[in-house]
């Protein structure tokens, strides 16, 4: 299909920001444009892997619970309306030292923040001393001086599917997709915005960016120092039969484990029909243009994924990965998110490269851009997010 020539608004990367955000525009009438060089959902970028965790108060920062929140309403919403499944509300448990040191800002004092921000929107929770946490979870083997922040409302999301649905409901709604289209350049143009693509040009009243880990190169400017893509890797563990039940039943797990940003881990249950449970390390110290990342993940990385992390604190596994797969986080210098106008056009609206923390905030943040470019601002609070923290 040829596409038209304008738009109100052009939507530049479709995965959790951006699929979101055109489903937005689309719930609004506005005339808009969706591009990806890929076809999401996809595995290329940071939005894959069948599962994302979800939790209600956010140790990132209190700023953030008003975007977990209202992206869980409209998860809700979308399921209802599509009969998908979106969203399992099966728990998260959160464990850390009782005294945590932390080297860098890299969610320190995660536990006593996730706490504390419960605390403040009166989000059930609990905690958990070891004992308990081994009581109830037998496949955890926390240590004495360790503790646990356990959160029912926590889950997880199916990523794939959120994308997919959210991009289904914008075309039915009027939305135009032009996928497998690598876009050369966003910039100003009279009162609007020009998009140059491989496959010609189009013009918009305005733009949304929210294209990931290749937003530095697209954007230029400040943003090639700002924003830094990053090679993760999650794994598959197989479930041993003597722990299946307790797999199966476990809820989302968060486990900080030293001082360094990257002596973290997390993972999930074993979902229905399969006997592996997914696991995954942060890696915050090897930066990769996205598309020269390594795609292959080697035994020897599984086998450290298990020594590093999973050893003496996990248990019901076997020893080897039944398989692993690369996806891209795109880091911030404080590792916060960055929703605000291109500091030269006011047109073009960069959205949240998330640091690695930003799936289960994405609904609501397509909903804040929808806002932002329709009615010039949103009913959540996004001052935090700024470029001017920067100096930029």
């Amino acid at each position: 299909m040829s596409l038209p020539q304008s738009f109100d608004v052009a939507v530049i990367g479709l995965g959790a920001m951006g699929s979101a955000a055109l489903y937005q525009l689309a719930k609004r009438g506005v005339r808009a444009v969706g591009i990806d060089r890929f076809a999401p959902p996809h595995d290329q970028g940071s939005t894959h892997g069948e599962t994302r965790i979800t939790r209600q108060a956010i140790g990132e920062g209190e700023v953030y619970v008003p975007l977990a929140l209202r992206s869980n309403e409209i998860w809700r919403e979308l399921e209802t309306e599509t009969g998908e499944r979106l969203l399992t509300q099966n728990g998260c448990l959160i464990v850390e030292t009782t005294n945590p040191v932390s080297n860098g800002t890299i969610r320190a004092a995660f536990l006593a923040r996730t706490q504390k921000a419960a605390i403040a929107y009166n989000i059930p929770h609990e905690m958990l001393d070891a004992a308990e946490i081994r009581r109830r979870y037998p496949q955890f083997t926390p240590r004495e001086d360790e503790i646990g922040y356990f959160e029912p409302g926590g889950g997880y999301l199916n990523p794939e599917r959120c994308v997919a649905v959210q991009l289904e409901r914008a075309r039915g709604l009027g939305a135009l997709t032009q996928l497998g289209t690598r876009v050369l350049s966003v910039a100003p143009d009279g009162d609007g915005v020009r998009v140059v693509t491989e496959q010609g040009e189009l013009l918009a009243a305005q733009a949304i960016i929210s294209a990931g880990s290749w937003a530095p190169s697209l954007l230029g400017g400040p943003f090639t120092q700002l924003l830094a893509p990053s090679r993760q890797v999650m794994h598959w563990f197989e479930v041993d039969p003597d722990y299946a039940e307790h797999w199966a039943k476990s809820p989302v797990f968060i486990w900080s484990h030293g001082p360094s940003p990257n002596d973290f881990f997390y993972g999930f249950p074993s979902l229905s029909g399969s006997n592996a449970i997914k696991t995954a390390g942060e890696q915050y110290d090897a930066f990769v243009h996205p598309d020269e990342i390594e795609r292959t993940v080697t035994p020897a990385e599984s086998a450290a994924m298990r020594s590093g992390h999973l050893a003496g604190r996990v248990q019901g596994l076997r020893p080897n990965a039944q398989r692993a797969v690369t996806c891209l986080y795109t880091v911030t210098p404080d590792s916060n998110f960055v929703i605000d106008r291109h500091p030269e056009s006011d047109r073009i609206l960069v959205v949240s490269p998330c640091s690695g923390h930003g799936f289960k905030h994405s609904a609501a943040i397509g909903e804040v851009a929808a806002q932002c470019v329709v009615d010039g601002k949103s009913t959540i609070d996004i001052s935090a997010f700024g470029l001017a923290r920067f100096g930029t």
